[in-house]
């Protein structure tokens, strides 16, 4: 399997990877807290750490829905943290006139799982020479992410990294197939499994989506356990109180645990 070269560190090596962070950009202030802490736990149990949050979140239920700061504002916020606290950033587009500016700080350049087969969307990130984290389809099964891996590679671009994050199963629901990992690691790229995505309940609660953090952790370690070779985790100081997502993110005291857990369990499977 081909190694991600990031920063110091190799996605998709001896280490387990975390990208996490705030859905939503919502205050300076939150994201410095989450950077600081995530930084602080990621670092004492050698996992490589990777801080996300998005500047708008175009997909909503709702127009009253909390979008983010828009482009600029959240850019120059997520420099903020990448300047303070010295760490790799991923966050996602959603047009492709967006991927040359979020390249100018973003390391990761991510592909919204409804937008992942847009050609047009994956061209313009392939081009920044930026990582690109294609995250699969709810709607799709995980060999037909092959097409759209071509469609970065014949962009020039061979530093990509695979995202599960659950497929639609009836109404306002999702599930995880553990055997999508093995099956996307067949295309030779590391496969992130996002947790708490997966517990989403898509537009379960009429204006937006609901969503069950409970089901993180058991979601996680499984996921792990299956060999997947990164975990994504939106998370929060108070997820109750946020503003996008709140139903499924992860409270930020219960990360260490949590952390703690899945780095021994991917251990143990390379062992």
């Amino acid at each position: 399997m081909k190694r991600i070269k990031l920063k110091d560190f190799e996605i998709g090596g001896d280490k387990l990877t975390i990208i996490a962070g705030p859905c939503a950009i919502e205050s300076q202030e939150i994201l410095d807290k989450t950077a600081e802490t995530l930084k602080e736990i990621t670092s004492r149990l050698g996992i490589n750490y990777i801080f996300k949050s998005s500047f708008d979140k175009a997909n909503r239920s709702s127009l009253s829905s909390y979008r983010g700061p828009g482009i600029e504002k959240g850019l120059e916020m997520l420099q903020s943290v990448k300047e303070k606290f010295d760490l790799p950033i991923v966050t996602d587009i959603h047009t492709p006139e967006q991927a040359a500016i979020a390249a100018e700080v973003a390391d990761i350049i991510q592909i919204p799982a409804f937008l992942c087969r847009q050609t047009d969307l994956l061209v313009a990130a392939a081009k920044t020479g930026k990582i690109v984290n294609i995250k699969k389809g709810q709607f799709l099964a995980p060999e037909q992410m092959e097409p759209l891996i071509k469609k970065v590679e014949d962009s020039g671009n061979y530093n990509i990294l695979l995202t599960d994050r659950g497929t639609t199963f009836g109404y306002n629901n999702l599930v995880v197939d553990f055997r999508g990992i093995p099956i996307m690691q067949a295309f030779s790229y590391p496969v992130v499994f996002d947790a708490t995505h997966s517990v989403q309940l898509p537009g379960a609660n009429g204006v937006c989506s609901g969503g069950d953090r409970r089901f993180v952790p058991v979601l996680a370690k499984s996921a792990v356990a299956a060999g997947a070779n990164a975990l994504f985790f939106e998370i929060h100081p108070d997820p109750d109180k946020a503003l996008c997502d709140g139903p499924n993110m992860v409270a930020l005291d219960n990360t260490g645990k949590l952390f703690s857990i899945c780095r021994d369990i991917f251990e143990l499977v390379r062992t």
